[in-house]
């Protein structure tokens, strides 16, 4: 059997592929604090639009599915709790679930799937028609002019976005609980208040977030600054995005949880 059709020999060849990439990402990474000091000095003007852009674009599917999925927490949740007579523990559950796990993971693959692909398929389509190109012949290097502002503008906004969807989860748990199934609203908050640490889960899932917005722009400015410059080549880095967003978040999520909460 040949080389090129044993099955170990190409899983070899993609291990050692897969490794390369992730070097040439930590590399771009470093370039990327490197060539900085631009975006961040001219902030209002670069790094502040591609805020506008990652975060107000992304609004409504954030606070859609937040919405919806503290209703199904609620629910869920509810339904199992008042088989162990404790309904009254609901404020608790839809919080600790949110601000802890779901609040920053949710949002990050979401944040993923429609900023991370928009400024992949953006920086992808300024490769493919030459513009990084003119802008280096112009003497403007385009990682300082292009690529870090988006790269920051996802860093900064993916925490709000990560809050604002615990904040509709948390609304969406108290309109099932609360308004529709008849659980008490003063217990549903004085639950929530006293199970809810500020340090352990808050600051944490903050963290998570903050970690998850630096991945998630790694990913969309790297594949979009390394796509082949094709259509072709465009519609698969979309593609790489979005797999490897979503395989980056659940592998650090794993990793800082394991971190932070294993003291507790």
């Amino acid at each position: 059997m040949s080389a090129r059709r044993d099955p170990f020999s190409r899983a070899g060849h993609r291990v050692i592929r897969g490794v390369r990439r992730l070097g040439l990402a930590f590399r771009f990474l470093a370039m990327l604090f490197v060539y900085s000091a631009p975006s961040l000095r001219r902030f209002r003007m670069l790094t502040m639009r591609e805020i506008y852009m990652s975060g107000v674009f992304s609004l409504l599917i954030v606070v859609a599915p937040g919405l919806f999925i503290g209703l199904v927490l609620g629910l869920q949740g509810y339904e199992t709790l008042q088989r162990y007579g404790s309904s009254e523990a609901l404020g608790a559950l839809v919080a600790l679930s949110l601000t802890r796990e779901l609040g920053p993971v949710l949002a990050a693959l979401l944040f993923a799937s429609r900023a991370g692909t928009a400024v992949t398929a953006e920086i992808g389509l300024m490769k493919a028609t030459e513009q990084l190109k003119a802008m280096d012949m112009m003497a403007v290097d385009p990682i300082a002019r292009v690529v870090a502002p988006r790269f920051w503008g996802g860093v900064l906004v993916m925490p709000l976005l990560a809050a604002l969807f615990s904040v509709m989860g948390v609304l969406g748990g108290w309109l099932i609980g609360v308004v529709f199934i008849g659980v008490d609203g003063g217990v549903f908050w004085g639950q929530m208040q006293a199970s809810v640490d500020v340090r352990y889960d808050v600051l944490n899932g903050l963290f998570k977030s903050i970690v998850f917005g630096c991945a998630v722009s790694l990913v969309a400015v790297f594949e979009g600054f390394d796509t082949a410059p094709t259509t072709e080549g465009v519609s698969r880095a979309v593609t790489r995005t979005v797999v490897a967003s979503a395989l980056a978040i659940l592998t650090l999520d794993f990793v800082l949880t394991s971190f932070m909460f294993r003291g507790n």
